[in-house]
C-alpha cells in the first residue's frame, strides 16, 4: 500500500498541472480577442479622423480662396477724402456735359469767333456772296467759254467785287502733287487771277462730295460774306438776276436756297446715279428733300457749320445729297426757288440755264 501512494500522488499532481496550463491558455486566448477588436476599432477611428482632417483642410483652402475673391469684389470703405473726390468728379462731369451742349448749340448756329475774326480781317470787307464755279483739270475749254459769256473778265472782276460779289473757279490738286496738271492750273491762275485752289482736296470725280466741304470751308476762311454759292460749270448764270435774288434774302440766317427736289434712290450697281449706301434711305428708297446740285446757296452760319464740322460730316455718293444730309440736323430754313431750277430753255424769271 505504501509503495502505491507516491505514484498516485504524482499522477494527481501532473494532472493538476495540465489542467492549470489549459486554463491559462484558455484565459490567454480569451483576453487576446478583445484587444484585437480594440486595435481594429482604433485603426478605423484613426483613418476616420485622418480623413476628416484632410477634408477639413481642403475646405479651409476653398474658404480662403472664396474669402479672397469676395474681399476683392466687396466695395471698399470710402474715406471723407474719397467721397469729396467722387463728388468733385461728378460735378466736373456735369460741367463738361453742359459745356459740350453749349458747344453743340454754338456749332449749329455757326459761331466760331476766332475764325470769324480771321475771315473778316483777311479781306477787310464783307461781301454779299462768294460764288464758286466747280471745274476740273480738263475743263479749260469750258472755262474759256464761261469767261467769254457770263463770267466777268479780269477788269470786270474788280468792279463786281466792289458790288460785293466775288466769283472764282474752284479746283483741287492733282493726286501727284506738283505735276503738269497742277502747274497748268497755277499758270492759268497767274494769268486770269480767278481761281480758288483747294490745296487739301484731291481733284477726282469720285471725290466731288468731299469737294463741297473743302469749298465752303476754304471760302469762309478766306472771305467774309452773307452767302456762299456753289455753281456747276455746265450752266450759264444770269449774274444780275442771282445778285438780285440774294439781295432780297439779306439778313435771313440758316437759309438753304436752291431748286428743291427729292427722288428715287438707285440701288442697282452699274446704273447712273447709283448710291452704294442706298439701304440707309429706308424701304421706300427715296431721297430726302435737298437742293439740286447745279446751284446751291448757303447762308453764312450754315457754311460756318460745315467749316467747323467738316471732319465728321458724312459724304454720300452724290454732292447734292451730301449737302442736304448736312442740313437736316440743323434749324435750317429750306427755300425752294424755282428761278434756280436750271433747264435747257431760257426764260426771263430763270437765273440759270443748262449750257
Amino acid at each position: 500500500m505504501e509503495g502505491i501512494l507516491p505514484t498516485t500522488a504524482f499522477s494527481v499532481s501532473s494532472s493538476s498541472s495540465k489542467s492549470d496550463r489549459r486554463s491559462k491558455s484558455k484565459s490567454t486566448q480569451t483576453s487576446s480577442k478583445p484587444s484585437l477588436v480594440l486595435a481594429l476599432i482604433s485603426c478605423f477611428a484613426w483613418l476616420y479622423v485622418a480623413g476628416r482632417l484632410w477634408q477639413d483642410a481642403e475646405n479651409r483652402v476653398l474658404l480662403v480662396a472664396l474669402f479672397k475673391k469676395n474681399s476683392q469684389q466687396r466695395p471698399k470703405m470710402l474715406t471723407v477724402e474719397d467721397k469729396l473726390m467722387v463728388l468733385g468728379c461728378k460735378d466736373l462731369e456735369r460741367r463738361i456735359v453742359e459745356v459740350e451742349m453749349e458747344l453743340t448749340v454754338a456749332k449749329s448756329q455757326g459761331y466760331l469767333q476766332n475764325q470769324l475774326k480771321q475771315s473778316s480781317s483777311s479781306s477787310g470787307k464783307q461781301f454779299l456772296a462768294v460764288i464758286g464755279i466747280y471745274t476740273g483739270f480738263g475743263g479749260r475749254l469750258r472755262r474759256n467759254v464761261i469767261r467769254g459769256s457770263w463770267f466777268p473778265n479780269v477788269d470786270a472782276l474788280s468792279k463786281l467785287e466792289a458790288r460785293g460779289v466775288l466769283v472764282r473757279f474752284v479746283v483741287g490738286r492733282s493726286p501727284n502733287r506738283g505735276d503738269s496738271l497742277d502747274r497748268n492750273i497755277n499758270e492759268e491762275n497767274r494769268a486770269t487771277k480767278d481761281f480758288l485752289i483747294l490745296g487739301s482736296h484731291e481733284e477726282a470725280h469720285e471725290e466731288l462730295p468731299k469737294k463741297a466741304k473743302y469749298f465752303f470751308s476754304s471760302a469762309i476762311q478766306t472771305w467774309d460774306a452773307e452767302f456762299y454759292v456753289k455753281v456747276d460749270d455746265n450752266i450759264d448764270v444770269d449774274l444780275d438776276g442771282l445778285i438780285e435774288l440774294l439781295q432780297k434774302r439779306r439778313g435771313q440766317n440758316s437759309s438753304y436756297i436752291g431748286c428743291m427736289k427729292s427722288g428715287e434712290v438707285v440701288s442697282e450697281e452699274g446704273k447712273s446715279w447709283y448710291e452704294p449706301e442706298w439701304w440707309k434711305f429706308g424701304d421706300e428708297k427715296s431721297y430726302f428733300r435737298h437742293a439740286a446740285g447745279s446751284v446751291v446757296v448757303l447762308s453764312k452760319n450754315l457754311a460756318q457749320y460745315i467749316n467747323i464740322n467738316s471732319a465728321s460730316l458724312k459724304s454720300y455718293a452724290h454732292e447734292d445729297i451730301s449737302i442736304g444730309s448736312w442740313m437736316m440736323g440743323l434749324q435750317t430754313t429750306y427755300i425752294d426757288d424755282s428761278r434756280l431750277c436750271c433747264s435747257t430753255t431760257t426764260s426771263q424769271d430763270k437765273v440759270c440755264s443748262l449750257a
